[in-house]
């Protein structure tokens, strides 16, 4: 082999090893970025869920909780109807749309969910203890980020996974709204359970996907779009996975 043979070849590796140390670089930002858009909504969501409920009832001397006005409204009127629905269309529509819309429209969309859904979830400080929804948020965030690091970090294809979690996902949202007028409690456990590990199972398979859509020849507006598409599916991910565990080891009032 001649010396400038050995001296190309020596160049070559070293500007493959050079682009495979940036694509990881870039990677993890990318995934930092998506981990910080989703933590700043979760965070919004508790903080509006917390303040909505201490505007919504008063304590009075025996611990007993009382329906303000506002919480009459909210909570007992057709206005959470329209919450729900509102947060339903809004998430659908970023789904959607999300190839068209601009970054900073996509961002403060997601943002403007996460407020509405907190509002929205107020409702279960009325069913279960303050420091019991504390308890089992620490348990749904430790169990995300074991999930999440799992599916970051596994050489298994999920795909395969994924297909049938939504399939069951979808089997899971008939037996909810089969219980609604059942109102069976045995049910309602193995709708509880079978939530868990389908959300549990979903946080890997989406974190997965988030890595893999990365491309280092994004440009701003794409990276910025896909950040935000993956934040929304790790906090519906996240949401998830914390009431279906609220159900299960949540203290009710």
């Amino acid at each position: 082999m001649a010396m400038s043979d050995f001296d190309r070849n020596v160049a070559a590796r070293g500007g493959f090893a050079e682009r495979a140390v940036a694509i990881d670089a870039g990677l993890r930002a990318h995934m930092i970025r998506v981990y910080n858009y989703m933590a700043s909504a979760v965070t919004l969501t508790g903080v509006l869920a917390w303040l909505t409920f201490n505007a919504a009832v008063t304590t009075d001397a025996g611990g007993a909780l009382t329906l303000t006005s506002f919480g009459q409204a909210i909570y007992g009127g057709p206005l959470m109807i329209v919450l729900l629905l509102a947060t339903l269309g809004l998430v659908f529509f970023i789904s959607f749309r999300i190839h068209k819309l601009q970054f900073a429209t996509a961002l403060g969309l997601f943002m403007l969910y996460a407020g509405l859904l907190g509002v929205a979830l107020s409702s279960i400080f009325l069913t279960y203890t303050g420091t019991s929804i504390t308890r089992v948020f620490f348990i749904s965030a430790a169990a995300f980020g074991a999930l999440s690091l799992y599916g970051y970090t596994t050489g298994r294809d999920l795909t395969g996974f994924g297909s049938f979690l939504v399939m069951g996902l979808f089997g899971l949202i008939i037996a909810m709204l089969v219980n609604l007028f059942l109102k069976s409690s045995g049910l309602d456990f193995v709708i509880s359970a079978a939530g868990v590990l389908i959300f549990a199972g979903l946080t890997a398979w989406d974190t997965q996907k988030i890595k893999e859509m990365y491309d280092v020849n994004d440009d701003g507006t794409v990276a910025g779009r896909k950040a935000v598409m993956g934040a929304l599916s790790l906090y519906l991910d996240f949401i998830n996975l914390f009431l279906m565990l609220l159900r299960l080891l949540g203290d009710r009032r």
